[in-house]
C-alpha cells in the first residue's frame, strides 16, 4: 500500500526458533529482514528460509568487535573476518553487508593503515557484487575518513542509522553528509544523550520502537526524500534492556513476539504515511504553482 518494503532484525530480540520468527514477521506485514555474522555458514539457514517464506535477505550486519583493530597493523586478522563475513554473504546471494567504522569514543584519528585494510574489504566485496554500507556511530572521524577515501568505489555506501545519529552523533543531519550514497537503514528510536554535560556512551544507544523516544519523524522522511531514497525501510530494534540503568525498553516486556512484531509493523506504516503525505503536498505545490 505504501509503496515501501519493510524490513527488521532477527535472530537475536526473542529466543524462539528461527523459522517461528520469520513466519511471524511475514505474518504480520514485514517483507524482509536482516540478520547478524558471526561466522561460516550462519547464513545457511536464514537464506533457506527466505527461500522457503518468500521473504527479503535485505543485509548482514558485519561483526564490530574488532572496528577499531581495522585500524591497527598489530590485529591484521580484523579484516579478513570481514573479507570472510563478505564472501558468505556473496555466497548467500545476500547483498549489503553492513559495517561499522570504528568503535569506541576516546580515538579521533584514522590513519592509512585502516583506509587501506577498509580498501581491502571493499575491493573484495565488488568483485563478488556486494555492497558495503558503512554505519554512523561513533568515531565520526572514522566514517568521513573512509567515506572519502572510498568515493571511486561504487559499490560502497552510507546505512543511516536514526538512533545512532541521535546520541553518537550529537543529532548531526548525516543525510547532508552521505545522503547521496545512501543504501541502507537501520530505523530506531532513543531519548538523545542522557548526561546532562552531553557525554556521549552506548547506553543511549536503546533502539526503540519509532515514536516511543524523541526522534523527529517528519524531518527523517522530509531528509530521505530530498536525497531520493526509494530502497526498504530497515528497522533495527530492542525489546529487552540490556544496558545499565535503562529501562525503557522494559515497555517491551510483557509483549509476545507476534505482538512486539505487529506493534513494529504499525510504526513502520505510520512512518510510511508520513512520507506519502509529505510527497501528496509537494505535487499539490507543483501543480498549483505550475497552473498559475
Amino acid at each position: 500500500m505504501w509503496n515501501t518494503h519493510f524490513c527488521v532484525n532477527v535472530g537475536g530480540i526473542f529466543n524462539i526458533p528461527l523459522e517461528e520468527e520469520l513466519r511471524t514477521i511475514k505474518e504480520v506485514g514485514f517483507d524482509g529482514f536482516f540478520t547478524n555474522w558471526n561466522k561460516a555458514g550462519c547464513l545457511d539457514e536464514p537464506r533457506a528460509l527466505a527461500d522457503k517464506l518468500g521473504l527479503i535477505y535485505q543485509s548482514v550486519h558485519a561483526p564490530f568487535g574488532r572496528a577499531a583493530e581495522m585500524w591497527t597493523p598489530e590485529y591484521n586478522d580484523a579484516a579478513n573476518e570481514l573479507i570472510e563475513c563478505v564472501r558468505d554473504a556473496a555466497a548467500h546471494q545476500v547483498p549489503i553487508v553492513v559495517m561499522h567504522a570504528f568503535i569506541g569514543f576516546d580515538d579521533h584519528s584514522p590513519n592509512e593503515y585502516g583506509l587501506a585494510s577498509f580498501r581491502r574489504v571493499a575491493e573484495e566485496a565488488g568483485k563478488l557484487g556486494v555492497k558495503i554500507a558503512l554505519e554512523n556511530t561513533e568515531g565520526e572521524e572514522y566514517l568521513a575518513a573512509l567515506m572519502k577515501a572510498l568515493a571511486d568505489l561504487n559499490n560502497v555506501g552510507f546505512c543511516l542509522d536514526t538512533g545512532h545519529e541521535m546520541c553518537y552523533n550529537h543529532s548531526a543531519d548525516m543525510l547532508s553528509l552521505y545522503g547521496d550514497r545512501l543504501i541502507a537503514t537501520h530505523i530506531n528510536d532513543n531519548l538523545g544523550i542522557r548526561d546532562y554535560g552531553g557525554k556521549t556512551t552506548w547506553i543511549d544507544d536503546l533502539h526503540l520502537l519509532p515514536f516511543d523516544g524523541a526522534a523527529d519523524w517528519k524531518n527523517f522522511v522530509t531528509r530521505l526524500d530530498e536525497h531520493a531514497y526509494d530502497g526498504p525501510f530497515t528497522f533495527e530494534l530492542n525489546a529487552h534492556h540490556g544496558k545499565p540503568n535503562r529501562h525503557e525498553n522494559d515497555i517491551y516486556a510483557d509483549l509476545s513476539p507476534r505482538m512486539f512484531y505487529t506493534l513494529a509493523y504499525m510504526r513502520a506504516c505510520k512512518l510510511a504515511r508520513l512520507r506519502e503525505d509529505l510527497r501528496k503536498r509537494r505535487q499539490k505545490r507543483a501543480t498549483g504553482a505550475a497552473s498559475c
